[in-house]
């Protein structure tokens, strides 16, 4: 098994199937210091360069996925200006994961807060132990979510529920995070980064080419007019029709057995 930056804050192992596990390791709570976002980047950035990896499976190491935000760092600027720009890193870091060319699946193995929610709702899909606790409780200190989650939670969920979570900073379980449908599916206590590696898995079996037309299709669509996204759609399925790999697949649909995609 490859394994990249180990002991570093963030790091990530890949097996034989093309699915690299990319672990924080900051204990107690893998908090989102300064150096834990830069070691988050290189790893992220690595991985999505790495022919090897095929799908991400993103998580954190002990009792927590991330428990939002270095508090401390909250005291070491004082101007508008100044919090605007603490920002940065993060939002850089949510644009590479919801733009990669691969798909990053969030395992969100435990607390799930503030910083460490936005870091999933980041992910293209999320999974969650169902005991797992998930919310944006930064109104609690004066702030608000700043990483995306005044964005991506409400269109996920809608302005309503958002705006629940937002404006109490209550937390929620992981099966009320299905419900809510912040993320994909909760799972069994202790089963959520197995589920995600499997799930992962099957996407890695698929076309390379097809994958990442359908990341395209969607991230890139979901911004345009109906319209416009239906012709994006038309372009992106032209990609695959001219593949090998749509040639593979439509020979061995018909011929009942599995396809052996190449990528072409």
């Amino acid at each position: 098994m490859k394994k990249v930056n180990e002991g570093k804050l963030c790091s990530y192992s890949a097996n034989e199937l093309g699915v690299a596990l990319m672990e924080i390791n900051n204990p107690p709570m893998n908090a989102l210091s300064r150096p834990v976002l830069a070691d988050i980047r290189d790893t992220l950035t690595k991985a999505l360069a790495d022919r090897d990896v095929r799908v991400v499976v993103f998580t954190g190491a002990g009792k927590a996925f991330i428990a939002g935000a270095d508090i401390s760092e909250l005291n070491d600027f004082e101007t508008a200006q100044e919090g605007a720009d603490f920002l940065i890193p993060g939002q850089e870091i949510t644009d590479l994961i919801m733009h990669a060319d691969k798909p990053i699946i969030a395992a969100v193995n435990g607390f799930c807060l503030g910083g460490g929610m936005e870091m999933a709702l980041a992910c293209h899909i999320r999974l969650a132990d169902e005991a797992a606790t998930l919310g944006l409780p930064e109104i609690k200190l004066g702030i608000i979510p700043g990483y995306g989650g005044t964005q991506r939670t409400p269109r996920l969920i809608g302005t309503g529920r958002a705006l629940e979570l937002i404006l109490s900073g209550n937390f929620i379980n992981g099966k009320q995070a299905e419900q809510y449908g912040l993320v994909n599916r909760a799972v069994p206590k202790g089963t959520v980064v197995e589920e995600a590696m499997k799930l992962a898995a099957t996407i890695a079996s698929k076309s390379r080419i097809a994958v990442q037309a359908a990341l395209r299709a969607v991230h890139e669509g979901i911004a345009m007019d109906l319209h416009a996204a239906m012709k994006y759609e038309r372009e992106q399925f032209g990609i695959c029709y001219a593949s090998q790999d749509k040639k593979e697949g439509v020979d061995a649909f018909a011929k009942k057995r599995e396809p052996k995609f190449k990528d072409k």
